[in-house]
This record gives structure tokens, C-alpha cells and sequence, in this order.
């Protein structure tokens, strides 16, 4: 199933197993319509077709410690393949780094860090980020609240054509 053909009921299915990926099959039946057994068959279909990528538990950063969130924007001495490369794979292997984006603009890259505290993030910065080689400067910005944040993406909307229709 090709991921921009997705029909009313497989949009249905994402916006509620985005909201509770514990539902039972019968409940997701019910709530988009469906006998249990077709449910089950498009939901395995959606996996297979990698439009659900998996299930996670979303943790409150407060509750486990990790408290401060940072932007940092990172330019590279040169934006050519191996370096890109090279930054990536040592991005990979830092738990801290919960996204990067490779970007337009003043900086290649986007991050989002979090960390316990000022210290953990500095420790982050001077033992893993300025040594990977190519890195010419790092510009962070610190998160003094969050205002929004989203882990459901809005199908709804992606669903509509230029004037508000379903497609």
C-alpha cells in the first residue's frame, strides 16, 4: 500500500492508535467502523507498509531526570558527503540526542538535547560534540518551557485537498 493512498477508515485507525497505541482490536474496530477481523488485516497492512513504524511508551522527562531540553544549531567546516556522513554516525550513538535535522540556512544541522542539568550538557558538548571531526561552530539555545508538543501527527489534515475535502 503506497503511503499517499491511504482511505478514510486506514486514516481513522492512525488517529486512534496515535492517541492510545495499547487499544484492543475489538475497540478499534468499533471506533472506525469495522468488523474486528478486517481491522486486524489493515492494521498488519499499514505496518507491512511501514506507515506505522512501531509502538513506544512516552516518558515525562521531569520523572526520570532529564529535565533540560536544548536546541543546538551545528555548521560543519564543509557540507560534502563524508562529513555529513561522519557527524551522523557520531549523532547515532549520542543517547542525548533525542532528533537532528539536516538543515537550510546558517547551521547544517538542528538538535534537540536533553540532559539532567547545565553540567550533563556541558560534559555533552566538550567530551562527544567538539570532537567530531569537520564540526567549525555550535550555537545552543536553551528551553525555558515547553508550550506544545506533539507526538501525534495530524492525518486529518493530510487527508484534505487545497480546499478542506477529504481527498
Amino acid at each position: 500500500m503506497p503511503k499517499n493512498q491511504l482511505d478514510e477508515i486506514d486514516r481513522r485507525i492512525l488517529e486512534t492508535l496515535q492517541t492510545d497505541a495499547r487499544v484492543r482490536n475489538v475497540a478499534l474496530a468499533g471506533k472506525v467502523g469495522l468488523s474486528p477481523s478486517p481491522c486486524l488485516r489493515r492494521v498488519g497492512q499499514l505496518e507491512k507498509a511501514g506507515v506505522i513504524r512501531g509502538y513506544v511508551t512516552l516518558v515525562d522527562p521531569e520523572a526520570v531526570g532529564l529535565s533540560v531540553s536544548i536546541f543546538v544549531n551545528v555548521t560543519l567546516e564543509k557540507q560534502i558527503e563524508p562529513a555529513l556522513k561522519t557527524f551522523e554516525k557520531h549523532i547515532h550513538a549520542r543517547p542525548e540526542v533525542m532528533e537532528c535535522y539536516l538543515m537550510t540556512g546558517d547551521a547544517d544541522y538542528l538538535l534537540r538535547v536533553v540532559t539532567s542539568d547545565l553540567a550533563a550538557y556541558e560534559r555533552f558538548l566538550l567530551e562527544h560534540l567538539t570532537r567530531i571531526p569537520g564540526v567549525a561552530s555550535i550555537k545552543s539555545s536553551f528551553a525555558l518551557k515547553q508550550v506544545a508538543y506533539r507526538t501525534a501527527l495530524p492525518i486529518a489534515v493530510a487527508g484534505k485537498d487545497k480546499r478542506g475535502r477529504n481527498a
